[in-house]
């Protein structure tokens, strides 16, 4: 028996999410099914990150344990054939026996896109936020900044989360713009030890009202320290959000 890690990079359009829904296609379910066929084997993937609907992939970490005689570096050859071409392998590796992808210590790397312009380009109808309006990104940044460390999060969570712990270190956050020949691409980028159901989504959604001079940059440490939830932004929607990189330490 050997341990196979896939490194995955997913187009969320289609699926309801990450993980097993009885009457939903998801991307493990996907996962499951071609990793089956391939080996006959009953083949259940274990996901470091369980992305909602809508939410996209560079590269989310799943392991399978496996008796097949296929070289670790070779599956992801073998099941991109098999795959949707909106589920795609970068790669395959063996890893230790004991290498669980949500119990290792990791840092997790988020991007959130925002298009900003008067109106929305088909291209980014799957994989972007549209807002019009001119974003203030000097504000935005400004904001970032109380973000940084390790800090209660309890108010940048969605309801019925089960976790032991809010607390969460976030290592950077930053926007960054690239212009378009009309308007431009926001993207806000984060990177952390682990992120709460919706996290980043909902600290996405108040640095757009940022942005939008509907609050100020200075308030944002007290939101985070009134551990609020009503006190933060909203929750931007889904399909801004890629899942970037997953390095574990």
């Amino acid at each position: 028996m050997k341990r196979i890690k896939l490194t995955v990079a997913y187009d969320g359009t289609n699926y309801h999410g990450w993980q097993l829904q009885p009457r939903e296609i998801t991307v493990e379910e996907v996962l499951n099914k071609s990793i089956s066929e391939l080996t006959g084997e009953d083949i259940q993937v274990i996901g470091a990150s369980r992305t909602d609907a809508g939410v996209h992939a560079l590269g989310n970490v799943a392991v399978f344990d496996t008796e097949s005689r296929i070289p670790g570096e070779k599956f992801s050859y073998a099941l991109n054939q098999r795959l949707p071409e909106d589920v795609i392998i970068q790669r395959s590796e063996e890893v230790a026996s004991d290498f669980h992808p949500r119990h290792c210590d990791c840092r997790k790397t988020y991007e959130y896109t925002i298009l900003n312009r008067d109106f929305p380009l088909p291209e980014y109808r799957n994989t972007a936020h549209f807002c019009y309006g001119n974003l203030d990104i000097d504000a935005m940044n400004r904001a970032c900044g109380s973000f940084i460390g390790e800090h209660d999060f309890a108010g940048f969570c969605s309801a019925g989360a089960q976790v032991k712990t809010t607390v969460r270190t976030i290592y950077s956050l930053e926007v960054k713009e690239e212009k378009l020949r009309s308007g431009r691409l926001v993207r806000i980028i984060v990177q952390g030890n682990g992120f709460l159901y919706n996290m980043v989504r909902i600290i996405s959604g108040t640095l757009l009202e940022v942005g939008r001079g509907m609050r100020s940059a200075d308030e944002i440490a007290d939101v985070i320290a009134s551990k609020d939830r009503s006190k933060a932004g909203a929750t931007a929607p889904a399909k801004g959000l890629k899942l970037v990189e997953i390095e574990y330490l």
